[in-house]
């Protein structure tokens, strides 16, 4: 069976991942062979017969840390298979994921998402392998398997032929020079006291069109200003 991309995601607890995997555009994607998702147990690759996969870090601290060799054995033995264009490492220090970034994931074959749990992954899993480090803002997760089902559907809808209507990832918020969109409104015409804009019920293309650019404008500008980049 040939895919367009191949998305390998390394989980300490990969339940988290099955639901929003088997539902709505991702799994559309997967149904039409656009993309294949391929979930690791890291349990899978333990050495011991207890399956451990975290220990206490050494100089002490809070929390266990999730340990190199299972990550090791997982990770050398997809390489032997197949060659990653990105190998996404999940950390808060990593760069602020966006767009952009979705983009260029998006035009690759190959890539393998490495998450943590509890208090964090040994840091000679991401000096060995990650060619990527990615954070989606200054919090902190239990895990990084939500920041995986993030960039895998931001990724995914961006592959040619998922989407039923061509245009609707091309014209997201913040895609090739867009930011934020002007607002949308569907039937009915009025409801609770709220009007639809009238310009968007005239048919005038033109007043339309303008319309939209004044309000992407506003709204770019309270988003800027929101997130303190005026």
């Amino acid at each position: 069976m040939i895919y367009m991309m191949r998305i390998d995601v390394i989980s300490a607890v990969p339940d988290l991942l099955l639901s929003p995997l088997q539902n709505s555009i991702i799994q559309r994607a997967q149904n039409k062979k656009k993309v294949e998702i391929v979930i690791h147990n890291l349990r899978d690759y333990a050495f011991d017969k207890h399956k451990q996969i975290d220990d206490k870090p050494f100089a002490g601290g809070a929390g266990m840390l999730l340990k190199p060799e299972p990550f090791f054995e997982c990770i050398e033995k997809l390489q032997s298979e197949r060659k990653y264009d990105h190998i996404v490492f999940t950390t808060p220090m990593g760069k602020l994921y966006d767009q952009h970034y979705a983009k260029k994931l998006s035009l690759a074959g190959n890539i393998l998402i490495i998450t943590g749990h509890y208090k964090g992954i040994d840091d000679r899993v991401r000096s060995t392998f990650a060619t990527d480090e990615i954070s989606i803002g200054n919090y902190v997760l239990s895990g990084g398997e939500l920041l995986a089902l993030i960039i895998i559907d931001s990724v995914v809808r961006l592959i040619p032929g998922v989407l039923n209507d061509s245009e609707s990832a091309l014209n997201d918020s913040f895609i090739d020079g867009h930011e934020i969109e002007a607002p949308y409104y569907t039937r009915p015409e009025k409801y609770k006291g709220g009007d639809v804009p009238e310009v968007l019920l005239s048919g005038n293309e033109k007043l339309i069109k303008e319309w939209k650019s004044r309000e992407s404008e506003r709204l770019t500008e309270i988003w800027k200003k929101n997130n303190n980049l005026e």
